[in-house]
């Protein structure tokens, strides 16, 4: 007696939405999802390591420059302050751009599906069908997801958006802010904790070390090689910071 596989037995709606994942339209929406998740870690990653330059650098340029303890942490805070202002300034604007494009897209297809639902109908059947399913096996997945979220179903296939997951550009202010705060923090600890005369070196050392882990951190996300980028990372760093100390020094003036 022969044993009928378990697709057979699953209801017709099943055996369509099956279709419809192996065509390669339900797993979109999930890898956008995480695509946008990675994005924003590593956006937080590159965050902190403009901080960490950012500020090392001018606190190493001023202890360059010979500069007193009150005049480094002057420097360095409003470099904490003037770069976190800017990072969250820049992400806010960029964010807010992104996301008034994706909603306007949601309500023109929202205008779409009041409009012309019959038509809309037709252009999901035929994104299935370009996607390798069948005629009528497009036209049962269109109708069943259209039944359920209409909205969800063209936004998923046609623009590869999640509605829920439109970006905040408040959110992203914050987070990038935050980001560059934390980051700064650690060459402002750096040069001021040590005793003066091995400050700098100090900083230096601490700042390698802390771009060799956001490099590593940012190629594991990326998904480049990581020798290679963190050695690129740190290699900058080490450039900022070097050509900051060496100005501070050739000018060799304190700041107050």
């Amino acid at each position: 007696m022969a044993i009928l596989s378990p697709p057979f037995f699953a209801p017709a709606g099943t055996r369509s939405a099956d279709a419809a994942t192996r065509a390669g339209a339900a797993p979109a929406p999930v890898a956008s999802s995480l695509a946008s998740r990675l994005n924003w870690l590593r956006a937080g990653v590159l965050g902190a390591n403009d901080g960490i330059v950012s500020v090392a650098a001018i606190v190493v340029g001023v202890a360059g420059a010979g500069g007193s303890t009150p005049a480094i942490v002057a420097a360095g805070a409003a470099g904490l302050v003037g770069g976190a202002i800017s990072m969250a300034l820049g992400e806010y604007v960029s964010v807010s751009s992104q996301s008034d494009s994706q909603r306007a897209m949601i309500e023109k297809q929202k205008r779409e599906l009041l409009d012309d639902p019959a038509g809309e109908l037709d252009v999901l059947t035929s994104l299935y069908e370009e996607r390798g399913l069948a005629p009528a096996t497009a036209r049962q997945v269109a109708v069943e997801l259209t039944a359920k979220d209409a909205l969800k179903a063209h936004l998923s296939l046609e623009l590869n958006i999640v509605e829920e997951d439109v970006a905040s550009a408040w959110h992203a202010a914050g987070a990038s802010a935050l980001a560059f705060t934390l980051g700064a923090i650690l060459p402002l600890l750096a040069i001021l904790l040590p005793p003066e005369g091995i400050r700098v070196p100090v900083t230096f050392l601490a700042v390698l070390v802390a771009l060799a882990l956001t490099g590593a951190l940012g190629a594991r996300l990326g998904g480049s090689r990581l020798a290679r980028a963190t050695v690129r990372v740190v290699t900058g760093g080490a450039a900022a910071l070097f050509v900051t100390w060496l100005v501070g020094t050739l000018l060799g003036v304190s700041v107050f």
